[in-house]
Order: structure tokens, then C-alpha cells, then sequence
């Protein structure tokens, strides 16, 4: 949920398909438990468990009591700066001190179920960063779904392999259900499907 006014679209569609959604964006302490309530699988945080550029550490473990923390997705999104990994937080305005490194993900795997990482690229023309890919697909203990840049099968069949099977791909404005030409759903479903080894 990106601004303000779209609470109770997300509301709506959660409550259309209970269980297979996951929603973020405005998430804290307070309204997380509603949102699973309504029918969210999981809900997705970033900002609220961050203060001044470091992590609430507090923040965290009070989201992990309320709700538990298989129902909590932490969100890594990303921009690379100084050849690292940074966290950024406010819509992905704001850079914090906390970098993408193999400590930072053991120490908060005990925090959540799920690692959510957008790579965000400005000013360049946008493709699947295959490195923190890579080093997300040696570094993470738990499920791991990248975003950014993907544009074609090719990407999610990389994205596989780069990261040993282990990192889920988000394909966005690509995919053909939401305008795009890259991906076409039906295909997407059938490589997933052949990755999970199931049969029609």
C-alpha cells in the first residue's frame, strides 16, 4: 500500500482470497494483527521496525509477539551504495545504516518467515541484479523472494539458477496480466510448475 486511500481496496482484496495474499506498506505493532485477521497470509514490514536509520531491534520483537513470526515478511528493499547492499526505508527514500550482509541476514532470520529484497535502480536502465541475487541465494536461510529489473522468462529461469533455487523472482510491469510484453502468465505458471516438479 504505496500513499494514502488505498487501505480498504487492500482490505477488500484480501478478504476476495483469503490466505493467498500478503500485504505491506503502513504496517506496525498496532494494525498488523487486522490485516491477517482479514485474511492476509503474511503482512510485510519495513519502516516501522526502523528508527533513524537503525533497526528498532525493540520495534521487532514486540511485531514478532503480537503476530508470531511465521506470519511476518521483513522487507530488505534495497540501493547499492559504496559497492554495498543498503536497507532504505520511506518508499525507498531513505538510506539506513543496516547493509545486506550474511550476519545481518542470521540475525534476523529468527525474527521473521520470510525475506522480501527490491533492488532499487535509479538511473540506469532497469535489470535483475544477479549479484545480490547470487549472494542472497548463498546468504539466506529462509525463503527469499527478489524484485527488480525482471523482464523476460529468461530473468526467472537466471534467477533460478543464480540463486541455487532458493530465491523466488517478482515479475511486475513485464508480466502480461498487467499490461506488459515480456512474461506471459500462462508461462511463468508452467515454468514454476516444472521447477516444483508437478504434472498436469
Amino acid at each position: 500500500m504505496l500513499g494514502p486511500g488505498n487501505e480498504e481496496a487492500a482490505r477488500a482484496a484480501l478478504r476476495a482470497y483469503p490466505g493467498g495474499l500478503q500485504v505491506g506498506g503502513g504496517i506496525d505493532a498496532d494494525n498488523a494483527r487486522s490485516f491477517l485477521d482479514e485474511g492476509a497470509s503474511h503482512v510485510i514490514v519495513t519502516s516501522w521496525v526502523f528508527r533513524e536509520g537503525q533497526l528498532d531491534w525493540e520495534r521487532l520483537q514486540r511485531l514478532v509477539q503480537t503476530i508470531g513470526k511465521k506470519r511476518l515478511v521483513l522487507d530488505l528493499s534495497c540501493r547499492k551504495r559504496d559497492g554495498q547492499y543498503f536497507v532504505v526505508t520511506d518508499r525507498w527514500q531513505k538510506f539506513t545504516e543496516l547493509t545486506i550482509t550474511p550476519e545481518t541476514l542470521d540475525k534476523l532470520i529468527d525474527s521473521c518467515a520470510s525475506f522480501s529484497c527490491t533492488r532499487l535502480m535509479w538511473r540506469v536502465m532497469p535489470r535483475v541484479d544477479l549479484d545480490l541475487v547470487e549472494k542472497l541465494g548463498r546468504w539466506s536461510g529462509i525463503p527469499t523472494t527478489y524484485a527488480g529489473g525482471a523482464r523476460s522468462l529468461a530473468d526467472l529461469e537466471e534467477v533460478s539458477r543464480i540463486g541455487q533455487g532458493r530465491i523466488d523472482l517478482t515479475i511486475g510491469s513485464a508480466l502480461d496480466i498487467f499490461g506488459g510484453t515480456g512474461v506471459r502468465y500462462a508461462d511463468a505458471v508452467a515454468f514454476n510448475r516444472k521447477l516444483a516438479g508437478e504434472t498436469d
